[in-house]
């Protein structure tokens, strides 16, 4: 199935095809989202460890190897590479946003020089590739992201991350608001399930971006 077709929602369903997407790496950027050691870690119960498995699998499985290789492919086309990770400037995190400081699953505690916030190693950045730091969903919310994109010309943004119904989202989101031209490689992505993943992406195509496969967003550029 083609990206011009997948992944529709009700409001798309019946929708004329995109038309086809030419990038220019001059004026792209790869957004690589919270993509840290802390999401492969242990829950604090075997049960809930357990429970994790489907998404731990994806990640090492799916993810990770997928998004090194669209990293190295930006890479040597020029594109530029930029990441973005969850990280608190203060050690008792009080510079968090609220999301962050309600307890449950978001509740997020990660200083920003503690192993655990660090980006995966086979994924980390190079020489002077940009990593802004968020306590937010958004990667543009609370960063300087909107003014470095704006500085280096940017207008298209492929994004690569997790979670695909949170942050990712919440990004993309964000990035379509400003006008940005948005991919988002979808098995360079994960959620929690497979269900919320893939409700996710059918809820932002079309609209907020246009939902591709690794294989189809490398012969997106010009």
């Amino acid at each position: 199935m083609s990206w011009k077709t997948s992944y529709r929602s009700f409001y798309y369903a019946n929708a004329e095809e995109p038309a086809d997407i030419r990038l220019d790496p001059a004026t792209t950027a790869l957004l690589v989202i919270d993509i840290q050691n802390t999401y492969l870690e242990d829950k604090d119960t075997p049960e809930e460890t357990a429970r994790w498995q489907p998404f731990y699998r994806r990640m090492r499985e799916i993810l990770i190897p997928n998004t090194a290789k669209l990293i190295a492919a930006c890479r040597k086309r020029g594109v530029e590479v930029i990441f973005a990770r969850i990280a608190c400037l203060k050690n008792d995190g009080r510079d968090r946003s609220l999301s962050q400081k309600k307890p449950g699953f978001n509740y997020l505690l990660l200083p920003r020089d503690r192993a655990d916030g660090q980006i995966v190693s086979d994924l980390a950045p190079q020489a002077d590739e940009i990593v802004v730091l968020k306590t937010t969903d958004s990667a543009l919310t609370g960063t300087n992201l909107r003014l470095i994109l704006h500085n280096m010309g940017i207008k298209d943004v492929i994004c690569a991350g997790i979670f695909t119904d949170q942050c990712v989202s919440s990004t993309v989101r964000s990035l379509a608001d400003e006008s940005y031209g948005v991919v988002v490689v979808e098995d360079c992505c994960a959620a929690a399930t497979d269900a919320l993943h893939r409700h996710e992406l059918e809820v932002i195509n079309m609209i907020y971006c246009h939902v591709v496969q690794l294989d189809e967003v490398l012969g997106f550029f010009a």
